[in-house]
């Protein structure tokens, strides 16, 4: 019989499955990961930033493409909407 604990670490491991292993091919996710990084440079650039380093982080979240932009001391993060395909961009800081 299993334990509660056990039970409730099954739990989440089920609830988690989803968002971990999404089946996308590793074409899909280059795809995105460009789409992250054109779109989060666009805004960069409209910001001010001349030609800074973008990190695309290779998943994101479920809902998020994320990446990091960094131009000498200026650095932002820039929110991807998966859904959206819309980004934000933080203050320079």
């Amino acid at each position: 019989m299993p334990t509660p604990r056990a039970i409730l670490a099954l739990a989440a491991v089920a609830v988690m499955a989803p968002t971990v292993g999404h089946a996308s091919s590793p074409g899909a996710w280059d795809a995105f990961r460009a789409d992250v990084r054109a779109r989060c440079l666009a805004a960069a650039q409209a910001g001010g930033m001349k030609a800074p380093e973008v990190l695309v982080h290779p998943i994101g979240t479920q809902a998020y493409g994320i990446a990091v932009l960094r131009e000498g001391a200026d650095k932002r993060i820039c929110i991807y909407g998966k859904q959206t395909k819309t980004v934000e961009l933080t203050p320079a800081t």
